[in-house]
């Protein structure tokens, strides 16, 4: 990390590409890329600021071009936009260059690669930072979260020079050797959480509180959870009830990003978290019934609201 200011790109401003543009800026040149022109705008004229800190300046790409010369490139955009988002991208980046996915669900990996082919190096992880959009560049983060990366097709070197990367920006951050069981267990609480939480229009906490959506969620979880045994994914939790409850207590008065999704019309990630889990779950044979019912709630309520539009 000496010498030179790494350039690092994140495509995606939201409240997750914000904050972390924030604390990487710290210690690297940080581009963002964002296709909604007013954030992009608003990011431009006055920066990224988590909290009350004071802002710091971020470099607005005008289109894909100007991160093409990224050595380390962050993908936050929703898993449902990977494909769109990284094609411009094909040929163009220098083939050590990195992509670093902490998106929900399962199944990133496989479309960063169908954009951009199969040799680039991929690297994984999830992050429990919590983010909130209080205005275009500037969230609400509790700042206490953790982020677990691993290699997916990715140098164990490169790995710890993501690790640092993170960490000389003041965010917590480690590797492990396997990164799959890291990301069932975050699809574990995703698939519990979020499309309830959009459902029903209401924050972790209160899904959590209420005895019939604390069942159902507790259902999920544990359905999800016999998918991953089922794929010999060691979940790095016992009890995936109580590994729900924690994170939901991370961000008990939030609503999840799916529930945003439904507010903005934009397509949400059920594909990747609880149809994620019906699709593994046919694939070994093992029932997830209420995973499939809420996925299908979810499509319906989609289609429904495009059709009113």
């Amino acid at each position: 990390m000496e010498g030179a200011r790494l350039r690092v790109g994140i495509i995606g401003a939201g409240a997750m590409g914000s904050l972390f543009a924030y604390h990487l800026a710290e210690r690297c040149d940080v581009t963002i890329l964002d296709s909604n022109a007013a954030t992009a705008r608003a990011i431009a004229r006055s920066g990224v600021s988590v909290n009350d800190a004071p802002p710091r300046a971020i470099a607005v790409a005008d289109g894909p071009r100007d991160l093409f010369a990224s050595q380390i490139l962050f993908l936050f955009v929703k898993a449902v936009d990977t494909l769109r988002a990284l094609r411009p991208f094909a040929g163009e980046l220098n083939p050590a260059t990195p992509i670093v996915s902490l998106q929900n669900g399962v199944g990133n990996e496989d479309a960063i690669k169908t954009a951009l082919g199969g040799a680039v190096p991929v690297v994984l992880g999830i992050t429990t930072e919590s983010s909130v959009t209080v205005a275009p560049g500037h969230v609400r983060s509790s700042e206490s979260g953790n982020t677990i990366i691993g290699s997916a097709s990715a140098s164990a070197a490169t790995v710890r020079t993501v690790v640092d990367v993170l960490a000389h920006g003041g965010l917590r951050a480690a590797s492990v050797y396997d990164i799959r069981p890291h990301l069932w267990g975050k699809l574990v609480a995703n698939a519990a959480i979020n499309a309830l939480s959009a459902l029903l229009d209401c924050t972790a906490g209160a899904i959590v509180r209420d005895p019939n959506a604390a069942r159902l969620a507790e259902l999920l979880a544990e359905e999800t959870a016999a998918v991953a045994n089922a794929l010999k994914v060691n979940l790095p939790f016992a009890n995936p009830w109580q590994y729900v409850t924690e994170v939901a207590a991370l961000g008990a008065e939030d609503k999840s990003s799916m529930a945003f999704d439904f507010e903005s019309g934009h397509p949400s990630e059920i594909d990747h978290l609880n149809g994620a889990v019906v699709a593994f779950g046919r694939r070994t044979g093992t029932p997830a019934p209420y995973n499939d019912a809420i996925a299908r709630l979810v499509r319906a309520r989609e289609a429904l609201a495009e059709q009113r539009r």
